[in-house]
């Protein structure tokens, strides 16, 4: 056998002798990779044993071969799409997020900035360009559709009509991000409108963002040219949507988590479906991605083909993306996995490349800059206390619901005692003070009261506060409360815990990318954040992810009651609200 030409065997072998540097780039003088698997073929939806020949960087040719053939263990197989992340959620920049990606079988994502571009405008979305540019897996991002998310909030910038027509013109910018402005679709709004037709003239397609919309205004919505959907949290939603051809993203995140209630859906529209995490904590990211959920919709009875093709085939084909599905002239991204059952992905290439192997990726850490803006500030405990309407006695109080693992709250009516003319939080009945400070500008803090937190002494707080990502925190008392707020303030961004009342026991996690990134390699940030979240718990929380559940109390174009910067806001009625009723 010719120095250019490798077996499988060979190569593993190869691979053990190679640091992970060298692997990051096309191995050395191998042009030709010859692997030996059980083919799984989304295309013909057949599984056979085959050799599949890689010449650089493309498939050079897929052979059947007779089915008691001498073949390796493990199945080759198109790689995993996530096709709906914000990729700042994981607390990554994409070089970082995409090397613990790969370990997992994500072989490219669908990715909205989002988050960024909340807080840096079309200059975060540069920045996340340009660092998935040297990143070794391909991330596509889309052009943010709601810089503000609404109105009705404070931004760190505005993406205005004009703005989103510029970026559509970036060819790296492959579609119009969620439009979360469903009431702006609905109404004829000028801008919402004119974004819309922007991505129409320059052929690229609209995501959508319509928690619980239904009906005639769901008709509506999807006729403006709106795609897809992942915030479908009902089996009658999802189909109602899918009835009118809208495409599913079935999502499992960190904080919304909807595949027990939606996989039938992948049975009854396969044809329709893809996979979504949204939204992925590091701690999450580093136990497994899209190959999970396909695991847990297999042991669901769900059909193999149908469950593969929502999670490697329909991303591609709907976004028209560049990534190689395992055919003859494709680009070579695929994955071998273990079984068609747990999912355990052996090996992941990427253009020819071999990325991650036996769940280890093959690519260095490497640092990012670190852009922010962030005000430096200093709170008082008094900037935290909220009037009553009377100087002593009891007060009815407007109060946010929280819920373990949704986006979505409720309303609640409750009693707190005002004392010397505030309110203060009672722990004793999970009334707790919620606070958004600006981190943009010199303004007082927004408060509320808010239950399902469950913290029965100090407070945590973050700067990852969808959308706009201001400061936002939740405390048992007013003094921890502003602990952890001055915590957030002096690192510019990142999470706090404080436990007890005052500046005693704060942990931090700094963010220092936008306040919503950190520059540290993925296991330190996973190992910081779960201490964090180990932290929270153990003041009393039972939410799984308390900070990513905090990081939604902000997040208005949800139901029912949410808080930003400017006061307590009505997601349903789409106005503000006060927490006293008088």
């Amino acid at each position: 056998m010719s120095d250019k030409t490798c077996s499988h065997a060979q190569l593993l072998t190869r691979c053990a002798h190679i640091g992970a540097a060298q692997l990051a780039l096309p191995i050395s003088s191998v042009t030709l990779i010859t692997l030996r698997h059980r083919y799984v073929d989304l295309h013909a939806r057949r599984i056979y044993p085959a050799q599949i020949r890689v010449e650089g960087t493309r498939i050079a040719s897929i052979e059947e071969l007779a089915a008691d053939a001498v073949i390796d263990s493990g199945f080759i197989m198109p790689g995993f799409i996530d096709a709906h992340v914000h990729v700042e959620s994981s607390m990554l920049p994409p070089r970082e997020f995409a090397r613990i990606a790969v370990r997992h079988g994500t072989v490219a994502t669908v990715s909205d900035p989002h988050e960024i571009a909340n807080v840096l405008g079309a200059a975060g979305v540069e920045f996340m360009l340009s660092e998935a540019a040297h990143a070794c897996m391909p991330i596509t991002f889309g052009v943010p559709s709601c810089v503000p998310a609404t109105s009705f909030e404070t931004a760190g910038a505005s993406l205005d009509a004009a703005a989103v027509t510029r970026l559509l013109a970036d060819e790296r910018l492959t579609y119009l991000a969620e439009m979360m402005n469903w009431p702006g679709v609905l109404s004829g709004d000028s801008e919402v409108l004119a974004k819309i037709s922007a991505a129409k003239r320059a052929g690229k397609p609209v995501d959508g963002h319509a928690p619980g919309l239904r009906g005639d205004e769901a008709a509506r919505y999807i006729a403006a040219g709106i795609s897809t959907d992942h915030e479908c949290v009902t089996l009658d939603e999802a189909r109602e949507k899918a009835q009118r051809g809208m495409h599913i993203l079935v999502r499992e995140g960190s904080a919304a988590r909807n595949l027990d209630a939606l996989w039938p859906i992948i049975r009854e529209y396969p044809q329709l479906v893809m996979f979504s995490t949204d939204d992925a904590h590091p701690d999450d990211l580093l136990r497994g991605h899209i190959n999970m959920i396909v695991a847990r919709c297999i042991a669901n009875g769900l059909d193999l083909f149908d469950v593969l093709r929502a999670a490697c085939v329909h991303p591609v084909e709907h976004y028209r993306l560049a990534t190689g599905l395992l055919r003859d002239g494709d680009r070579a991204d695929f994955i071998v996995v273990e079984d068609l059952v747990s999912f355990r992905v052996q090996q992941t290439w990427i253009v020819g490349t071999m990325v991650a192997c036996d769940g280890k990726s093959l690519v260095s850490s490497v640092k990012s800059a670190a852009p922010n803006h962030f005000r430096a500030r200093q709170f008082a405990m008094n900037d935290f206390a909220l009037a009553a309407p009377r100087q002593d006695g009891p007060v009815s109080v407007r109060a946010i619901q929280a819920h373990d693992g949704q986006l979505i709250t409720d309303e609640v009516i409750t009693t707190l005692i005002a004392r010397e003319g505030r309110l203060d939080p009672d722990a004793a009945s999970d009334t707790l003070l919620l606070a958004v400070c600006n981190r943009y500008h010199d303004t007082p803090p927004a408060l509320a009261f808010v239950r399902g937190f469950g913290l029965t002494h100090g407070a945590i707080a973050t700067s990852v506060a969808h959308d706009s990502h201001q400061v936002i925190a939740v405390g048992a008392t007013r003094d921890a409360l502003c602990a952890a707020v001055n915590a957030v303030f002096a690192a510019r961004g990142g999470l706090a815990v404080v436990d007890g009342d005052g500046i005693e026991a704060i942990e931090t996690l700094p963010l220092p990318i936008a306040g919503l990134m950190s520059d540290q390699p993925a296991e330190e940030v996973a190992l910081a954040y779960e201490r964090l979240t180990t932290m929270a718990r153990e003041l009393g929380s039972p939410l799984r992810a308390p900070f990513m559940t905090l990081s939604f109390m902000a997040l208005l174009v949800i139901p029912a009651l949410k808080l930003s910067d400017r006061g307590l806001f009505d997601a349903r009625a789409f106005r503000f609200v006060s927490p006293v009723i008088r």
